[in-house]
């Protein structure tokens, strides 16, 4: 396989074909991020596409999915996808779903019928990073939307027919308002109605602009409990129709997969015994992203 530049996929892609469609990210503006600093977004050619597509055919008979990296996958115009997809389903027919990120800017170039014609042709799952539900920390993050149009472009990939996976990140705000972005995460994600929700914890990334901000004193990150505390808020407003939250990432102080609503009051309960000293945590050193 083809690989260029950091290649990232999300943690439930662990056993998918990793298909390196672009380099880089569309966006590359977000201020916690360091994966593709001073790497320029491109889309690969489709000769090396193609290529990769037939060492799959050969050497990855087990996997049962693919993902398309990097990191917007979804930006590549519509006819050159929807042929990426054909070949998938060509020469990898034992191939049950694929799965990219997208963000508001790829949702919104693609029209309503066009989501609906890649999702008929294979893709499946959708990721998306909406990080906060706060419109001061998605500007302070340099997220690129606000909150309404977060939940528009979440709504929209909905109703497409694609399964929708939400990446939140705590102790993202800082301590100042570490509460105000937890309870409108919460609000964002219940607009939403995600089939996941993944929620990590922020680690700071060495040379990123956030992690100078933290440096030279412009940004508190918060501790622990108050991750904890955080997280609680987040979950206890976060009602979701019938979808699986995660907060089990390696990142994460407290592992946490629940089924919502079924799960609401004793992951609540979990999370109460650990801010009080019940249940222990996660230590610093086994953390990571």
């Amino acid at each position: 396989m083809h690989y260029e530049g950091n290649i990232i996929r999300p943690p439930s892609e662990a056993d998918a074909i990793l298909l390196q469609v672009t380099v880089g990210c569309s966006h590359n503006k977000c201020t916690f991020c360091g994966t593709y600093r001073g790497e320029r977004f491109k889309i690969k050619s489709d000769d090396i596409i193609m290529q990769d597509i037939a060492f799959a055919a050969e050497y990855c008979k087990r996997q049962r999915r693919v993902f398309l990296c990097d990191g917007d996958a979804l930006i590549i115009p519509q006819k050159r996808l929807l042929k990426l997809l054909q070949e998938i389903k060509t020469h990898l027919p034992w191939v049950t779903r694929v799965g990219a990120y997208a963000n508001t800017k790829s949702l919104d170039m693609k029209s309503d019928s066009e989501l609906k014609i890649l999702r008929d042709h294979g893709l499946g799952i959708l990721y998306m990073g909406l990080e906060s539900g706060d419109d001061e920390t998605l500007r302070a993050i340099n997220k690129g939307a606000d909150a309404q149009r977060m939940i528009a472009i979440g709504r929209k990939a909905k109703a497409s027919g694609f399964k929708l996976s939400i990446t939140v990140i705590l102790g993202i705000a800082g301590r100042q308002r570490s509460q105000v972005h937890a309870e409108a995460t919460g609000r964002v994600l219940t607009a939403i109605d995600p089939d996941y929700v993944g929620a990590l914890s922020l680690m700071l990334v060495p040379n990123t602009p956030l992690y100078r901000d933290y440096r030279e004193g412009r940004f508190q990150l918060i501790e622990a409990d108050e991750m904890l505390r955080e997280l609680r808020t987040l979950f206890a407003n976060t009602h979701l129709t019938q979808g699986l939250f995660h907060a089990n990432h390696a990142s994460n102080y407290l592992p946490i997969r629940a089924r919502l609503p079924k799960d609401r009051e004793s992951v609540l309960a979990l999370i109460d015994e650990a801010l009080a000293g019940k249940v222990a945590l996660k230590p610093e050193w086994q953390r990571g992203l």
